[in-house]
């Protein structure tokens, strides 16, 4: 199968395409290159790719494809709080029209990758797919909006489905530090404090990236019928925990770290346990990853890899490095790369304010 993958250059995006090379799909990635050498260690092998902004996409640029994974969005609540018509304008609107564009272009497949987050308060009990949905933040307003609008248009000839991952963690190549286990444990690692800011009572479902890539891979060769149209949790069950237990086990993880919980930042409001039955049983996926064995995996990757204090604060961290490329001058104020320039381009434009962890 021919797959186009717009955010090849991402998190997740490096860590897919290995996989669905390996399942045996003919991969092109589509990317703006915010995070391009935002990489820690190894240099990843990237598939031919197109560089291009999400807003400007054309259908010229999806034909031949038979399906689209779509990956590329403005990630995380903290930005999206910042700037949240930027996170309209690409995540929501630019998302559509790219699904529009690959109908249009006769791509039949389109997997969208949304988030368990539009569950928002969801409380204890275990929340479907049929769930209501509570988005809180402009990121998973966003999300929802997608999924409506997207779903508007399905029909015989183009066929959605929509992916919600839980909290994504585990190491990747294009590192992110700026998700819950990813960042408690180099937190850990640099100063010997697992360092919780909220109380830690919240529940967060998490799965690792290397699960989400075998999910979206489930779906590419799923029976298109038994699909079409349809949300689907992504994650397993083992991995609700709260904060707390997922500070404990990055405790457990990092040698010689201790817990702080501080509560400074106050109750968090995001808070939800996810049912994630029905990719089981209907796609026969099953996540492997346990939350203690990605800590472990990231200890041991951070610590072979030489993560350093800059790289983890800044080049990692999605709000930071954003900012920096604003600073520099590579993008202008409604995030589009200015022509021209480089990561490490000159000039000054406005900035962000810094993130911080749950």
């Amino acid at each position: 199968m021919r797959v186009l993958v717009t955010g090849h250059q991402g998190y997740l995006g490096t860590v897919m395409v290995p996989v669905l090379r390996a399942a045996g799909h003919d991969v092109v990635g589509l990317d703006t290159g915010y995070f391009e050498d935002c990489v820690l260690g190894e240099l990843p092998g990237d598939p031919p790719g197109i560089a291009v902004d999400l807003r400007d996409v054309t259908a010229e640029q999806l034909e031949g494809f038979d399906a689209v994974i779509h990956l590329a969005a403005l990630s995380n609540d903290p930005l999206g709080a910042l700037a949240p018509q930027i996170t309209y304008d690409i995540n929501h609107h630019a998302s559509v029209r790219l699904a529009q564009l690959a109908k249009d272009a006769g791509v039949r497949r389109f997997l969208y990758a949304s988030t368990c987050s539009v569950y928002g308060a969801g409380g204890a009990e275990l929340v479907t797919e049929d769930a209501p949905l509570r988005p809180l933040t402009p990121y998973a307003e966003s999300k929802v909006r997608v999924e409506d609008d997207v779903a508007a248009i399905a029909d015989d000839s183009f066929s959605p489905v929509f992916l919600r991952n839980a909290t994504a963690f585990g190491f990747s190549p294009r590192l992110r530090a700026d998700i819950v286990l990813n960042n408690l444990v180099g937190y850990a690692v640099l100063t010997g404090e697992v360092k919780v800011l909220s109380d830690g009572t919240p529940w967060r479902p998490l799965v690792h990236a290397g699960d989400i890539a075998w999910a979206f891979a489930a779906c590419l060769t799923a029976p298109i019928e038994a699909i079409h149209c349809r949300a689907y949790n992504v994650g397993t069950e083992e991995n609700n925990l709260t904060v707390a237990q997922i500070a404990e086990a990055v405790v457990e993880a990092v040698p010689g770290s201790r817990l702080l919980i501080t509560g400074e930042s106050g109750a968090d409001p995001r808070s939800y346990r996810v049912d994630f039955s029905a990719a089981r049983r209907e796609l026969g996926f099953k996540a492997w990853w346990s939350v203690p064995a990605g800590a472990a995996q990231l200890y041991q990757e951070y610590t072979t890899r030489k993560l350093t204090s800059d790289d983890f604060f800044q080049r990692f961290t999605r709000l930071a490095h954003l900012e920096k490329l604003r600073d520099s001058g590579v993008l202008d104020a409604s995030m589009r790369r200015r022509s021209g320039t480089a990561a490490d381009g000159g000039g000054g434009v406005g900035k962000f304010s810094p993130s911080t962890r749950s």
